[in-house]
């Protein structure tokens, strides 16, 4: 039992973090408080971290020497074993993270580099090139919350259930690398000035280069809009090609009678949007406050490390179904500490926003319980404003569904047909967090105005109606935001 017990003293397991910050957040949680250079150490553990990627696919040359000289007959380059190298701003950390791999002591290791795609990659492929075999689970958390660290280490994974997930980020940078190595070399030496060619970045480009395409030829047409009606109700008849035409239908209508020919009604509802993944709180925060994708994914990032936001690269715009009393926790926080929906009362519907099918790797980007202790005043304006966004998203998605009436009406008069529309809110629902929400900002966000119609019926008759032409012009296409893009 002696020899036993000494053993076990020696055990070790090496932890694996993405980040330092990360690092030193799990290092608080599982006793590991001793620091020494590039790791922490303490209660059984070993604590270190990566910086970036440590460990990158070789350039060309390491292949052949012949091409480190750009050549259009030395291409495609197509290795057939693939190589990997340190990087020489990382030489160092990787040779701890090598060293701490080869500890005798060292009996297994967690990945706990971010939990996705290529976080995968980064741990994976400094655990091969170290040559290292030593077996590891998995640490997959979707926040840095204490709470949610401890419950993550007490329920490690498999390693090799993610082996698809380290295929898949592979076999992205792989694509990345025979694209870019021979799209930027066929290019370059085909017009003799550098021309860096991308998987993604390229045809991105001729995106905004066909749009702008699109703006610099697009060819201004006039055309007229004819308008009759009296008092509150006016019908249109839109696009009227020549301006004789416009006058000739608008002098054949004054001062005529009108026929409400068909009047539609119908009650139609707006349900709830659904709650952030990326991308959409990318394209929003650029919408709103003109945040580029970088920099709303740094901020985001940072809230994360900071434990006030989930994990932020995440597919899914969904939670699972045990996190419901979560979600409510989280939304009484939002509602009483973050200003700007202090007024706001809310009955959640949480079922809107749960489904198990619809979450693979991470749930959608939710603030933490930990908001309750923050000082978000204290906080950069930049981070407050992410965090306004992903509580009023919340918000917004558990809310009632908005509902309006929308009546459509017909005029006729002299054989042409004057057509308007007009809606009538009936309950505002999750439209009115969203307002709220956008009447905070200094460029206000303009939703499409409001129009009421006076109440009429099929078959009502308007006398000596009053005609008139409006002149219009078509626009070119718009050029592209980082959201529409």
């Amino acid at each position: 039992l002696l020899i036993f017990l000494r053993k076990e003293q020696y055990r070790m397991k090496l932890v694996l973090a993405e980040k330092p910050s990360v690092a030193m957040n799990l290092s608080k949680v599982i006793g590991a408080n001793q620091r020494v250079d590039g790791y922490m150490e303490g209660n059984g553990y070993l604590v270190s971290w990566c910086v970036g990627h440590l460990v990158e696919l070789s350039q060309p040359e390491a292949y052949d020497e012949k091409y480190a000289k750009w050549r259009y007959d030395d291409l495609p380059i197509l290795p057939e074993h693939w190589q990997y190298q340190v990087s020489v701003s990382t030489k160092k950390q990787f040779g701890i993270l090598k060293k701490l791999m080869q500890r005798k002591d060292v009996e297994s290791l967690i990945c706990a580099t971010d939990a996705g795609r290529e976080g995968e990659l980064i741990f994976r492929l400094v655990y091969n090139k170290a040559g290292c075999t030593k077996p590891f689970k998995r640490l997959w958390i979707s926040s840095l919350e204490d709470s949610a660290i401890r419950e993550g280490f007490q329920h490690l994974r498999d390693g090799k259930e993610y082996d698809r997930l380290y295929e898949a980020a592979l076999s992205r940078s792989k694509a990345d690398w025979i694209v870019g190595i021979n799209g930027t070399r066929l290019f370059t030496t085909l017009y003799h000035k550098k021309l860096v060619v991308g998987r993604v970045q390229t045809p991105t480009l001729a995106m905004l280069v066909e749009r702008d395409g699109k703006i610099s030829t697009f060819q201004k047409e006039k055309y007229f809009n004819v308008h009759v009606g009296k008092g509150d109700l006016t019908g249109d008849l839109e696009k009227v090609k020549t301006e004789e035409e416009a006058k000739k239908i608008a002098a054949a209508c004054e001062k005529k009678q009108a026929v409400v020919s068909s009047l539609k009604r119908e009650t139609k509802t707006v349900n709830p949007p659904k709650l952030y993944d990326l991308t959409t709180l990318q394209r929003e925060a650029n919408r709103y406050y003109g945040f580029t994708a970088q920099q709303t994914l740094d901020l985001v990032q940072t809230l994360y490390e900071k434990k006030l936001l989930t994990y932020p690269r995440t597919d899914s715009q969904f939670i699972t179904d045990d996190m419901e009393d979560t979600a409510r926790q989280v939304i009484s926080i939002v509602c009483r500490q973050l200003p700007l929906f202090s007024d706001v009362s809310v009955t959640p519907d949480i079922a809107r926003v749960t489904d198990n099918s619809k979450v693979t790797d991470h749930h959608a980007i939710l603030p933490t319980v930990q908001l309750e202790k923050q000082d978000v005043s204290a906080l950069p304006q930049s981070e407050q404003k992410i965090l306004n966004l992903v509580g009023m998203r919340l918000l917004c998605a558990t809310g009632e569904k908005h509902t309006y009436a929308e009546t459509q009406i017909s005029l006729s008069c002299e054989g042409y047909e004057f057509k308007t529309k007009g809606k009538t809110v009936v309950q505002n629902g999750w439209k009115s967090i969203e307002e709220l929400f956008k009447s905070s900002l200094k460029t206000k966000e303009k939703d499409d105005p409001v129009k009421s119609l006076p109440e009429v019926h099929e078959g009502d008759v308007l006398d000596n109606v009053s005609a008139s032409v409006t002149e219009h012009f078509t626009t070119p296409p718009k050029q592209y935001t980082e959201d529409t893009l």
